[in-house]
């Protein structure tokens, strides 16, 4: 009888040692080393066989191709059958992809996933598998979804040798495991869910979709910071990394893709939580723009640059006097630090003071705005709060600002401009390199290139 190896493996960080020890030299954690029975090379193989990558195009079965003889129309990508969670994929689905999504307990994971594969099954094979709910739970919501469910195979099962068992019979062009943290392997003997498991069975799911041409959709937990939970590593396997967000208050939902092979970085698609599930937002912009009549002070719509879009959202300051002897400064979808340096140039090159006040700051519809074109804006709705005097209804500003005041210019400005034209806005101060040299019909763009001509334009 062959000799059973075994190794020893940090369940928090994942280091691996050759014998046991009382803390780990990786993450200092104590007691965290666990031994792991290490499998042959044979037990590790995933359960494909070669007639099972017979039928898929992409796949080469070891051999040696040159670049320029890959046939790239192999690998036809198609629709998942809901317009925004394509762009944020980069188009649509690709054959042999792994795709993670990440999202907070509620955030509609589950539901979003349930509608494609109930849609896609109508077209080809597809396999959803759950570790969480039972099969009674997942029916009962695709019953209250008025989802057709004929096609549809279901399989409550959390170990991957089993799930590739039954994919490696069935075949699908689609696969989903809810979720990764739930399924283990047989071979390894820590918990469900952590950092060896994880990343095992991550790797064998991933292997299988590479070698079969499968759509591999897994889904991840988040940490309290939001972060996935599990290794690093896991976002390293796969080929798409999204983020489903939203507060639990609000009914509108943001899939934002932090990485992706096939597609831009930091797409985003919104969706609405509605009785009958998600649907998609064709215009983002008309939601976040939904304004009092009224002009109210520290109020500014700016665009931002969402992937390959453009997007109007509304940015809203308050300053008050603060009655502390640390003024607060909170920032709702917005780096609280750059807002306290853009506040420390408005005071060094705007002249304007805000010191001994509190400022608030909050990007309406629960968006984070991750680039610095909102720098102009956040700045001007402070300067509106501060001086309590309102900007009007058809004001758009952005840009960026330097720390010696400058104003520099932001990637897509003119297409910003367009679209802020098409929302009926009659008026943008914006950078002056972004300035278009033909004028916009029925826009009047004021150039600037330094924060005080700015404040002067207003």
């Amino acid at each position: 009888m062959a000799k059973v190896k075994t190794g020893f493996v940090c369940i928090d960080c994942g280091a691996d040692y050759q014998k046991w020890q009382g803390q780990c030299g990786q993450c200092g954690q104590w007691n965290t080393v666990q031994e792991v029975r290490l499998g042959s090379a044979s037990s590790r193989k995933t359960t494909p066989s070669a007639s099972g990558r017979s039928g898929y195009a992409g796949a080469t079965d070891g051999q040696v191709q040159d670049l320029s003889e890959i046939n790239l129309l192999a690998l036809p990508r198609f629709s998942s059958s809901i317009g925004e969670f394509d762009r944020v994929l980069g188009g649509g689905m690709v054959p042999g992809s792994a795709i993670l999504i990440g999202g907070h307990p509620g955030a509609g994971k589950s539901t979003l996933l349930l509608q494609v594969l109930c849609q896609l099954s109508q077209q080809m094979s597809a396999l959803y598998i759950t570790g969480e709910e039972s099969l009674q739970q997942v029916a009962m919501r695709a019953q209250r979804l008025n989802l057709p469910t004929q096609g549809l195979k279901m399989l409550s099962e959390t170990s991957v040798e089993a799930i590739l068992n039954v994919a490696e019979q069935m075949k699908p062009k689609i696969l989903v495991v809810d979720s990764i943290q739930v399924v283990h392997l047989d071979d390894i003997q820590s918990a469900p869910g952590s950092v060896s498991q994880v990343r095992e069975c991550a790797a064998a799911l991933t292997r299988f979709a590479k070698q079969t041409g499968t759509v591999l959709l897994l889904v991840g937990h988040v940490t309290k910071d939001g972060s996935l939970a599990g290794p690093k590593v896991l976002e390293h396997m796969i080929d798409a990394s999204l983020l489903l967000e939203g507060d639990a208050d609000s009914r509108f939902r943001t899939l934002r893709g932090q990485k992706n092979r096939f597609g831009a970085v930091n797409e985003l698609g919104v969706f609405a939580m509605l009785e009958n599930g998600l649907k998609e937002v064709k215009n983002p912009s008309s939601i976040f723009l939904t304004r009092d009549q009224e002009d109210a002070s520290g109020s500014v719509v700016m665009v931002i640059w969402e992937g390959t879009r453009p997007l109007l959202v509304e940015i809203q300051a308050l300053v008050d006097e603060s009655h502390m002897a640390n003024p607060r400064r909170i920032s709702v979808g917005l780096d609280t630090n750059r807002m306290a340096m853009l506040l420390a140039v408005l005071n060094k090159h705007g002249g304007l003071f805000t010191g001994d006040q509190d400022v608030f700051v909050n990007v309406v519809g629960g968006v984070k705005v991750l680039e610095t074109s909102a720098d102009l804006a956040l700045l001007l709705a402070v300067v509106s709060s501060l001086r309590n005097q309102p900007f009007p209804h058809d004001l758009v500003i952005f840009g960026e600002v330097g720390l010696s005041g400058e104003i520099r210019p932001v990637p897509s400005g003119q297409e910003r401009i367009r679209e802020a034209a098409k929302h009926g806005f009659k008026r943008a101060i914006v950078p002056r390199a972004n300035k278009p040299k033909a004028a916009i019909e029925g826009m009047e763009v004021i150039g600037v290139t330094k924060l005080s001509e700015a404040l002067e334009a207003l």
